[in-house]
C-alpha cells in the first residue's frame, strides 16, 4: 500500500540529523538523547509514524510524547522539523560528517568548526595536512593521522548501506510470521544474511512455497508495513518498508524447498565451496536440486538438512555458512555444539536509572532478569554518576531489592571508564567493594587503547573488558586493537572478554571473538541493556557466538554464579 507519507526511515533520520545538531551546539543531553531514543522507536513501529502523528496516536509509543509527535506533523506538513530548519542554516552540512571520524566526537568537531573555522570536509583533510589540528586543546598529531586515514578510507572504499541486524531480524520474523498465516502458505523461511545472523544486512530475504503464488505475493505487498512496491510478479516480489527496509520474497516449487532455502541462505563463498566440492564427486549443485553427473538423476527435497546430508555432510547452522572450515568440520564430523539463548543463566553488564541513559530501575531491570529464567544479574552503571555518595547509596537499594527476590542473585557491579592514560576513573578500594567490575574505553581511541586495555587487566578488581574495540556500527570504526595481544593478556590475567550485544556494537566481532574461544580467553554475553526491553539484547549477541563457533561452555555466563565469582 504506497503513501505519499513520510516513511519512518525518513522521519527518524532528521530527529538523529537533529539530535546531531544540538550535540554540535553543546545542548542538554537529556534533549540529545531522548530524540535519539524516538528515532529508534520509529524505525521499529511497523505502520506509519506520519499517519500515526496525524490522528493524535503517536505520541501513544513509549519515547515518544506530545512534543515529538508536533515536530513529526511538521515533518508531514512543511518536510522538515522547524527546529532542524534553524540549526541547519547555521551549522554547515559537512561539521556533523566531522563526528563520524575516529576520534572526534562533538566538542571536538565544534571546535574545529568554530576555533579554526573549518566548514567541510576538504577543509578539514587540509587542516590536518598543515598541522593545524593539533593547536587545539586535547588534539595531537596522532588525531591529524587519524583523520588523514579515515578520509582516505572513506575515498577508497566508500561504506555499502547496510541495516543493522538488531532492526532486520524483528522485521523479517514479522513478515514470515504474517505469511504463515495466510491461507495460501505452506512453507515460509527467512534467508540470506540475516539468516545467518551477520551483523549488518542489505535486504532481507524471505522463501516461501505455495499452492497459490499469485494469493501469496498479493497478501505480502498488501502488508500493512508496506509503503511501496518496488517490484511484482508471479512468484517473487520486492517491497520497502515504511523504515525503509527492503524485502524480497521469492515462492518456490515445493519440491526444492530445502534446496533453495540452502542456496538463498548463502553464504556466497559457502555456496561456492560446496558446488567446487560437488563437481569433484561428479554432482552438480544448483538451486534446484543436485544432479549426479554420471545418471543425470536429480536429488531435490523440501527438507534444508536433506541437502547437506546427500552430499556426505552433517548440517551446517547457518551463522557459520562463511566458508571458514565449516564444510571439513561437517564432513568429519567436527562441528561445535554452538551455544544457545536459553544457556544463558544471568547477564553481567546493564544499567539502571542510577546511570542518566538508564530507563529501568533495579528493581524493575531483577524482576524482569528473574522472569526471563535468569538466576542472577550484575547492575553495573556508570561510575561518573556513581559518585559524591550514590555508589553507597546505590548499594543499599541494590542489597534492599535482593532481599526481596529470594533465592535469585542481584549483584553490585560497576561499569568504569578506562581514561587516556590507562588508568581507571574509579578507586582501588571502591572497585574492590564490588561483586563485579566491567572496564570500558569511552573516549579518546586513539591513544594506545591496546595499551590502555591491557592495563586495565592488570587491575585486579576489573573482571570484563567491555565491548573492547568500542565500535559502532555505521558510525564509528573500532579502535585499533592489537587483538591478539589483548586476548592473550586477557588468558593471562583471567579477565573477560565481552561479547556486547547492542546491535550497533556486537563487539567482539565474530572473527576476534572465535579467536578468543579458541585462545582459551573468558567470554561473557551480555546485553549492555538500559531498559527492560534491551535485556533482548542478548539474543544478537548468542548469534554472534554462534558464528564465532563458541560453545556453552566457552562462555562465562551459562554457569552458576559460583563458578562465574572473579578471581580475586
Amino acid at each position: 500500500m504506497a503513501s505519499t507519507l513520510p516513511r519512518n526511515q525518513d522521519v527518524a533520520e532528521q530527529f538523529e540529523l537533529l539530535a546531531d545538531l544540538l550535540e554540535l551546539e553543546g545542548s542538554d543531553a537529556f534533549r540529545v538523547i531522548a530524540y535519539r531514543r524516538a528515532a529508534q522507536r520509529m524505525r521499529e513501529t511497523a505502520g506509519s509514524i506520519a499517519q500515526l502523528a496525524l490522528e493524535g496516536k503517536a505520541k501513544e509509543l513509549s519515547g515518544i510524547g506530545k512534543t515529538i509527535e508536533e515536530k513529526i506533523v511538521q515533518i508531514v506538513s512543511t518536510g522538515r522539523i522547524d527546529a532542524l530548519a534553524q540549526r541547519e542554516e547555521r551549522i554547515p552540512p559537512d561539521v556533523r560528517l566531522f563526528m563520524r571520524l575516529p576520534g572526534l566526537g562533538p566538542k571536538t568537531a565544534a571546535k574545529i568548526w568554530l576555533q579554526l573555522g573549518v566548514t567541510t570536509i576538504e577543509g578539514l583533510r587540509q587542516a590536518a595536512e598543515q598541522e593545524r589540528l593539533r593547536t587545539l586543546p586535547g588534539l595531537g598529531a596522532k588525531t591529524e593521522e587519524n583523520v588523514l586515514r579515515a578520509l582516505a578510507a572513506q575515498v577508497e572504499a566508500p561504506a555499502e548501506e547496510r541495516a543493522l541486524l538488531g532492526q532486520g531480524l524483528p522485521a523479517v520474523r514479522a513478515v514470515v510470521e504474517a505469511l504463515r498465516g495466510h491461507p495460501a502458505a505452506d512453507l515460509v523461511s527467512e534467508a540470506g544474511s540475516v539468516r545467518r545472523r551477520r551483523e549488518t544486512f542489505r535486504d532481507l530475504d524471505v522463501i516461501a512455497t505455495s499452492p497459490d503464488p499469485e494469493a501469496l505475493i498479493a497478501a505480502f505487498v498488501g502488508l500493512e508495513l508496506v509503503s511501496e512496491v518496488a517490484a511484482r510478479g508471479g512468484t517473487k516480489a520486492t517491497v520497502v518498508s515504511h523504515d525503509g527496509l527492503r524485502f524480497d520474497l521469492r515462492v518456490v516449487p515445493p519440491e526444492s524447498y530445502g534446496n533453495l532455502l540452502q542456496h538463498f541462505t548463502g553464504s556466497k563463498d559457502h555456496n561456492v565451496a560446496l558446488r567446487e566440492d560437488g563437481v569433484r564427486r561428479g554432482l552438480s549443485i544448483s538451486e534446484y536440486g543436485v544432479t549426479t553427473l554420471e545418471t543425470g538423476e536429480v536429488f531435490s527435497t523440501r527438507d534444508e538438512a536433506a541437502v547437506y546430508e546427500f552430499l556426505g555432510y552433517a548440517f551446517v547452522p547457518p551463522e557459520l555458512r562463511e566458508n571458514a572450515g565449516e564444510l571439513e568440520a561437517a564432513r568429519t564430523g567436527a562441528l561445535p555444539e554452538l551455544i544457545e539463548l536459553s544457556d544463558l543463566r544471568g547477564d553481567l553488564h546493564l544499567h539502571s536509572t542510577w546511570s542518566a541513559d538508564g530507563r529501568g530501575t533495579v528493581e524493575e531491570m531483577a524482576e524482569a532478569a528473574k522472569a526471563r529464567g535468569y538466576a542472577y544479574l550484575c547492575i553495573t552503571d556508570h561510575s561518573h554518576y556513581l559518585r559524591d555518595g550514590r555508589l553507597e547509596a546505590q548499594a543499599e537499594e541494590i542489597a534492599a531489592v535482593g532481599e526481596r527476590l529470594g533465592r535469585f542473585h542481584l549483584l553490585r557491579g560497576v561499569e568504569v571508564n578506562i581514561r587516556a592514560d590507562g588508568s581507571l576513573d574509579m578507586a582501588d578500594e571502591d572497585l574492590a567493594a564490588c561483586d563485579w567490575v566491567v572496564a570500558s574505553l569511552h573516549s579518546a581511541f586513539d591513544r594506545s587503547p591496546t595499551e590502555r586495555i591491557m592495563a586495565a587487566m592488570e587491575n585486579p578488581n576489573v573482571d570484563l573488558i567491555g565491548h573492547p574495540t568500542a565500535r559502532k556500527l555505521n558510525r564509528r570504526a573500532g579502535a585499533d586493537i592489537d587483538i591478539e595481544r589483548a586476548i592473550a593478556k586477557a588468558v593471562e590475567t583471567g579477565t573477560a572478554l565481552e561479547i556486547n550485544s547492542q546491535a550497533d556494537r556486537l563487539d567482539l566481532r565474530d572473527a576476534h571473538a572465535r579467536n578468543a574461544g579458541e585462545a582459551g580467553a573468558r567470554i561473557v554475553i551480555s546485553s549492555d541493556a538500559h531498559s527492560v526491553g534491551a535485556l533482548g539484547n542478548v539474543e544478537l549477541g548468542v548469534a554472534q557466538a554462534r558464528r564465532a563457533w563458541l560453545g556453552a561452555d566457552q562462555v562465562l555466563n551459562t554457569k552458576p554464579w559460583r563458578d562465574v565469582k572473579p578471581r580475586r
